[in-house]
């Protein structure tokens, strides 16, 4: 029996999402922190998309946001020339750094001691955030504005990308290992720890290669220019999206196009898989999250499949569900907090 996806649209945004990361799982769950070029990156459940807050703070669109693994630390990328680090708990400023350009990414390593930023001045940055009044160590050699940075290979080495590169470096002795040059802008990044798998998005083509070693393992075509892809952690599933306002989910291993349709009222942006690989998230021009069950159908989170009584002549129905909640307690929620919009379900054809 086919199901139609049914998305959770999140709200709340007023500009373009731009950037989006899960944590890790947590005893609380996980989390996803979106960036948004109306300067306010928001903190939310991830498995429902529930707001939980707002970051205030940045003078001007924030180009990069992201998560420490346990959901305690968050920090944001801006075009008001700093990053900042946040108590993701208490939604509290910790430390803004400064820097001479826009700044458009930061990656924390592992153990959340240090952040990774890069922007248009070209230049990687190791802050010691135990140490926020000491100077960052810096590392050049990119030729154009860096898009992505990220560490990889347990922190002991740094993938960065800018127009048309792609680098390699090695953390100890802050040096090039190796690079990669495309004939097209590089317009996403996405590192996969297990596996060591780096995936890159250019033009129509969704590239895998070897975080260790930048050796090809695969490629795909899209149909249309393509901004954003993620790989199941699982390695099961790859989700795009891009221009043409569509996603796209293919087989990893065969690269058959399993589904595609129509996501959002504008261009996406980013996609990501959550840490469970249940559902992915897409942010788009026309500023709004949405969140996609990786298996349609299945119960979990807000979704949940009611199946029809048998001889009922019924057909099976994909709700949002909200179990043991009254009807008129959904009301009064909704009405109180209308940040998150939860679609109705559609039919269901056999």
């Amino acid at each position: 029996m086919a199901m139609r996806q049914t998305p959770l649209t999140c709200s709340g945004h007023t500009r373009p999402v731009v950037d989006l990361a899960f944590s890790g799982i947590t005893p609380y769950g996980y989390f996803l922190i979106s960036a948004c070029k109306d300067g306010k990156p928001m903190l939310r459940q991830g498995d429902t998309g529930d707001w939980i807050g707002t970051f205030l703070g940045h003078k001007g669109a924030v180009w990069g946001a992201t998560l420490n693994k346990d959901a305690t630390k968050a920090a944001t990328a801006a075009a008001d020339f700093t990053a900042k680090v946040w108590d993701a708990v208490s939604g509290d400023e910790l430390m803004t750094l400064a820097h001479k350009h826009i700044v458009k990414t930061v990656d924390f390593t592992q153990d959340s001691n240090y952040l990774l930023t890069g922007g248009q001045d070209k230049l990687l940055r190791i802050y010691d955030l135990n140490k926020p009044e000491a100077e960052p160590k810096e590392i050049s050699g990119h030729t154009s504005g860096i898009k992505k940075a990220l560490w990889c290979s347990e922190d002991k080495q740094i993938l960065s990308a800018d127009d048309k590169t792609v680098r390699l470096w090695d953390h100890a002795t802050m040096t090039e290992v190796k690079s990669l040059n495309f004939n097209m802008s590089v317009s996403s990044m996405e590192y996969i720890p297990e596996g060591e798998i780096l995936v890159i998005t250019y033009g129509r083509s969704i590239a895998f290669h070897s975080a260790v070693s930048l050796d090809p393992i695969k490629s795909f075509e899209a149909p249309a220019t393509i901004n954003s892809a993620s790989l199941h952690p699982e390695k099961e599933f790859l989700v795009a999206g891009g221009e043409d306002f569509k996603l796209y989910k293919y087989d990893y291993n065969s690269g058959e196009e399993l589904e595609s349709y129509k996501g959002h009222f504008g261009p996406i942006h980013c996609v990501r898989f959550s840490p469970d690989g249940e559902l992915y998230a897409s942010g788009s021009e026309d500023g709004t999250l949405r969140l996609w069950q990786t298996v349609v159908g299945k119960t979990y989170g807000l979704w949940k499949c009611v199946l029809p009584e048998e001889d009922s002549g019924e057909l099976a129905k994909p709700k949002i569900g909200f179990p043991e909640t009254a009807e008129e307690e959904i009301e009064e929620i909704a009405s109180e907090n209308s940040d998150c919009i939860y679609p109705s379900a559609p039919d269901v054809k056999a």
